[in-house]
């Protein structure tokens, strides 16, 4: 299956998925939008308002790679103490790859939109989800 630029579904594929993923994640205004849901994996894109921020939080049971499609993002990495993070400032097309459990937070700090892919695996959340704000 593929899917033109600018048509955005919230229904779940458990067959193999053609799309291109920057543009998806570019034309998505959701803050959480599930793209496709295997078995094994689950792609998401997010869209995070000018000074906004995902909030700190782990993904115990998934590891998780955040990729900056769009826009200017800080995310902070903290240690086991979770008191002082370490921040890597990343630009479209720089990613971050996280284990599972590793508490961290993404933050606007562009001047539009920030807009994000995100790979989990295991699927992290329900296959129908899609939340428009945070």
């Amino acid at each position: 299956m593929s899917q033109s630029c600018c048509h955005n579904t919230n229904e779940p594929y458990a067959e193999p998925y053609v799309v291109n993923l920057m543009c998806a994640a570019k034309s998505n205004y959701k803050f959480r939008n599930i793209i496709w849901t295997g078995s094994e994996l689950q792609v998401t894109v997010m869209c995070i308002p000018v000074g906004g921020e995902v909030g700190k939080e782990s993904h115990p049971d998934s590891d998780q790679m955040l990729r900056v499609e769009m826009g200017k993002a800080m995310v902070c990495i903290y240690s086991d103490d979770c008191t002082c993070p370490t921040r890597h400032h990343l630009c479209a097309g720089d990613a971050v790859m996280l284990p599972c459990g590793t508490v961290h937070n993404v933050v606007n700090t562009g001047s539009c939109p920030l807009k994000l892919s995100s790979v989990y695996a295991p699927p992290q959340h329900p296959k129908d989800t899609m939340e428009c704000e945070h």
